[in-house]
């Protein structure tokens, strides 16, 4: 039986890569119930989800293919400690704006009734949304800052894997997703970034978007843009060749 290719080329800006399926993982980043649901983080503050909830469905199509071929998901879940000590002191930018803005740490009901805090480890907070539900094989890293290689073990779990290649999906935009696609191309790891399996919140600032900007940059500078449809046509032409070959 001939051996089955795991090289596939994905359509992409600024040009298609080629990128080897048993060296790729899929990051999953932040789709969780604080920023993706009615009740979460970004609903109580007044923000419009419905970008981030439209995400959801293309990145789940995204994540269960990818698991057909056997590549690795790695959830990324923001949170913090019980207690907040990995959140900064009272005077670092991340407690002094996220406090104002989003009010981490908070105690409050969630919409299933039970305990909850925002943006704080073992809520229905920063539980994955449903749709999103990590399985068994699957890998979560847990984070407290915007990049999800800061003072975290994403770098050792890809290298673990064999990860020379990301999928990037997950929210914000020019947030979280920017800030760990930087850091992943300092650290030689080639970034495909899925544009309608990110998504940027309405409602900071309507007079421009954010989520085209970061995407232009990721593009020129750090990554290569696709689509859900462009991956999942390459995956799937992928297990043709393979069939065809066999």
């Amino acid at each position: 039986m001939a051996e089955v290719s795991k090289l596939v080329t994905v359509p992409a800006r600024p040009e298609p890569l080629t990128i080897d399926l048993s060296r790729t993982g899929v990051l999953v980043i932040d789709m969780q119930n604080d920023f993706g649901s009615k009740g979460g983080m970004f609903d109580r503050a007044g923000v419009d989800i419905s970008q981030i909830q439209a995400a959801v469905a293309p990145t789940a199509r995204v994540v269960n293919e990818a698991r057909k071929h056997g590549m690795k998901v790695i959830f990324i879940q923001m949170q913090h400690r019980s207690d907040m000590s990995d959140a900064g002191s009272h005077e670092s930018p991340h407690w002094m704006k996220l406090q104002r803005s989003m009010k981490i740490g908070n105690t409050v009901t969630s919409p299933d009734g039970r305990p909850g805090r925002i943006l704080v480890e073992n809520t229905w907070n920063t539980e994955m949304v449903k749709e999103l539900t990590p399985q068994e094989g699957d890998a979560v890293v847990s984070k407290h800052r915007y990049s999800a290689f800061f003072q975290t073990n994403l770098e050792t779990t890809l290298k673990t894997f064999g990860c020379t290649n990301l999928i990037v999906t997950g929210c914000t935009t020019s947030v979280c997703v920017e800030s760990t696609v930087r850091d992943a191309m300092f650290r030689d790891f080639r970034c495909l970034v899925v544009e309608d399996c990110t998504a940027e919140p309405i409602g900071f600032d309507t007079s421009r978007s954010n989520h085209e900007a970061s995407l232009l940059i990721m593009e020129r500078l750090f990554g290569w843009i696709t689509d859900s449809k462009q991956v999942i046509g390459a995956l799937n032409g992928a297990a043709q060749a393979g069939n065809s070959a066999a």
